[in-house]
């Protein structure tokens, strides 16, 4: 076997427009979410009134703050993708979203142990691609071995 080799079949190409999500820390957020909303919905429904009667609405604006922050951190992980289009490579981590020419990718890696993909651009700086978790596994994998096959193919 030639050293360049990779015993690997080489993956298909996604038509376009393809997007990548992550499965692993979407499905753990939106598990454990609503586990803690019901475990808090049923805490309070057990209280008896007086119990209830004893929390100030300072406090209870606070856990309304705080279950609003969370939603927000797991709202900003959901929406992070990685979008390949025909003339575009948009990546979207948390609220900011970018896009990139094909023609500014030089690499995609995705190292093991690393949280995610990151992609390294022309202008010598490098982009963390938070819709390629790492955690996913195989289907981490192909989708970054996809989306290096995709880069090649527009870049020609």
């Amino acid at each position: 076997m030639p050293a360049g080799s990779d015993p690997r079949p080489a993956p298909s190409l996604p038509s376009l427009p393809h997007t990548w999500r992550p499965f692993g820390v979407r499905m753990a957020g939106t598990v454990l979410g609503a586990g803690l909303l019901v475990v808090c919905a049923l805490t309070w429904i057990g209280f008896d009134e007086e119990t209830q009667a004893r929390f100030t609405w300072f406090q209870r604006g606070t856990v309304l703050a705080l279950g609003l922050l969370a939603f927000t951190l797991w709202f900003a992980l959901v929406r992070s993708r990685v979008v390949a289009e025909q003339t575009r490579l948009v990546v979207v981590n948390g609220y900011r979203r970018r896009e990139f020419e094909w023609a500014q990718l030089v690499a995609v890696h995705l190292p093991p142990g690393a949280p995610w993909a990151t992609i390294d651009l022309a202008d010598g700086t490098t982009v963390a691609a938070m819709g390629i978790q790492g955690s996913d596994g195989d289907r981490a994998k192909q989708a970054v071995r996809q989306l290096r096959r995709l880069a090649e193919q527009q870049t020609r």
